[in-house]
């Protein structure tokens, strides 16, 4: 008979490499291509199929040219009955996004998880918002007493704030704002004449609240052989210029020119491989979502990017006699103080005047309000705080609109000024928003289903009130008429910012990471998305979870 020892040795070493990297998308293409430049051999997972750059079927097409005019079906919304919560999911984009039916997950409390299922993730998807925190957000947990401390502060990860955004290439302009640090910005897009009217009635009644122009992940100039963005705002079909950030456009092929990176798609990473005498893990078990087998890949360093819910399965799937409760999960945090911005309140009005002016292009970001709750202006009723978007733009004529050839007259002539405002505010950490196992429920590869049990709570709440008649006093400020506020609060997840659930702390009896993000408990695994989380601020996270990895990259 064959040695079978030889023959074990010889399948874990084709299988072996110097580091793994689980999740390809906004964090996890960056940990690739950092640890390829390092000069590391990286094998780079992800359970969905392969996009290249390019790969956008629809990103050309006229609006005419599909069959639901970019509306969603019923059968769409049927078979699709989670992705279909959320706004961004439509005709033209739906083949990124997972399939429902065939990724069920238990919902205690309602929480919209929204996914992709490509390599690049939701990097392809996001809305490219860059804003950097401060030690406001840094120190939040300390000094209000929810939550733990963050190990960091932001002199901490300011330089590699600025090494990202060169990279990457932020739109933006330097306003001076305390609470919302200053970057390395590429010029930013245009106000039009009602922003800027807005603006300035705005800041003149209130002097604590600023009017800026949206600093967005969009290159106003080319950058690294990107081209710059053409103004269409059809980001979430996927940018055939690259003139978004996305793993596809940016970081794998940065990944790729090192000749350190190998790709493996359609792989759902099942669980981590601890090796008790040694301590440390050695690699990870994978099930091919074509062929349905399993296999494992190793490597000396493990990085975790698969999403904040995602990661915490794994986590939690991850067990041994060593570590019953799952992976370096001691301190029983894994899977708890899962968070999400909270949204849905949205602002409409009427704008007079400016009926000869217009503008060009379908700008791809939008005005900024920075928080000035519990900064400039104090509340009594809760703690943290919320910032404001708004645009403003010419719908179509409407009114005594008549049929056939007139109606095609009326149309090619906008109608009369609009305002709109949106929000997002801060979720606190709770350690009973979490994410656990169910046991008595299996998906598809025989595997316990997530359960999640999320919701907001009374200072979600309360702040949530507070938005809706700030936002309306801000209009009635401006001069704006027949206002009108829809308040319909999201879900946790709506907002895709799930953050928390291996949290970042100062020892291992509070925290599942340090401030490199290594776990405490198995140190040659870091946990670089969302998870390693330990407050939300009201900020979108992506551009502060990219820094947080770089300290630790340094090290290697």
């Amino acid at each position: 008979m064959p040695d079978s020892t030889y023959i074990n040795n010889k399948a874990k070493a084709k299988n072996t490499y110097d580091a793994i990297v689980v999740g390809s998308g906004i964090s996890g293409g960056w940990a690739a291509k950092e640890l390829c430049e390092k000069g590391l051999k990286v094998l780079l997972l992800d359970r969905g199929r392969n996009v290249v750059h390019g790969d956008y079927p629809t990103a050309t097409k006229n609006p005419w040219e599909f069959t639901h005019r970019l509306h969603l079906t019923q059968e769409d919304k049927r078979k699709n009955f989670v992705q279909s919560r959320h706004y961004s999911f439509r005709e033209d984009n739906k083949h990124f996004y997972v399939d429902d039916q065939q990724n069920p997950y238990d919902e205690i409390k309602r929480f919209d998880w929204i996914r992709g299922d490509v390599v690049g993730g939701r990097s392809l998807l996001w809305a490219r918002a860059c804003y950097r925190w401060s030690d406001i957000d840094f120190e939040a947990n300390l000094k209000d007493g929810h939550g733990i401390d963050w190990p960091i502060r932001y002199k901490d990860i300011e330089s590699w704030y600025d090494y990202i955004e060169t990279f990457i290439g932020v739109s933006g302009h330097a306003d001076g704002i305390p609470q919302l640090p200053d970057g390395k910005y590429l010029p930013p897009f245009e106000m039009n004449c009602v922003e800027k009217d807005f603006k300035q009635k705005v800041e003149s009644k209130f002097p604590g609240r600023k009017v800026i122009m949206g600093r967005t992940a969009n290159l106003t100039k080319p950058v690294q052989g990107r081209g710059q963005c053409q103004a269409r705002d059809l980001c979430h079909r996927g940018c055939p210029y690259g003139a978004y950030f996305s793993t596809n456009a940016s970081t794998i092929p940065a990944a790729y020119a090192t000749g350190n990176l190998t790709v493996r798609p359609h792989s759902i990473v099942n669980k981590i491989i601890y090796d008790e005498q040694r301590k440390r893990a050695t690699g990870v078990e994978i099930i091919d979502t074509e062929t349905k087998h399993e296999e494992t890949f190793y490597a000396r360093l493990l990085f975790l990017n698969a999403s904040t819910v995602a990661t915490a399965f794994i986590l939690l799937h991850s067990t041994s006699n060593r570590f019953p409760n799952g992976l370096g999960n001691g301190s029983d945090q894994v899977g708890r103080n899962l968070m999400d911005h909270h949204k849905g309140i949205e602002i409409t009005a009427d704008v007079d005047g400016f009926e000869s002016s217009y503008y060009y292009g379908r700008r791809p970001t939008s005005l900024y309000i920075p928080r000035f709750r519990n900064i400039t202006e104090k509340s009594k009723d809760f703690i943290r705080g919320y910032y404001f978007g708004a645009s403003a733009y010419r719908p179509p004529q409407q009114k005594d609109a008549p049929i056939g050839a007139a109606l095609k007259e009326v149309l090619t002539e906008p109608g009369a000024w609009k305002m709109g405002m949106w929000t997002a505010g801060e979720c606190l950490p709770y350690a009973d928003n979490r994410v656990t196992l169910n046991n008595n429920k299996k998906d598809q590869w025989g595997r316990p289903l997530i359960a999640v049990d999320c919701e907001f709570k009374e200072n979600e709440n309360a702040m949530h009130r507070d938005i809706a008649g700030t936002g309306k006093e801000i209009m009635e400020a401006a001069g704006f008429k027949n206002i009108i506020v829809e308040d319909n609060m999201s879900f946790p997840g709506n907002s895709n910012h799930e953050m928390g659930t291996a949290r970042m702390g100062l020892g291992p009896k509070t925290s599942v990471l340090n401030k490199f993000n290594q776990m405490h408990e198995v140190p040659n695994v870091f946990i670089t998305d969302g998870s390693c989380m330990v407050s939300s601020a009201c900020l979108n996270p992506s551009l502060t979870i990219w820094p947080l990895q770089q300290g630790l990259v340094t090290m290697l």
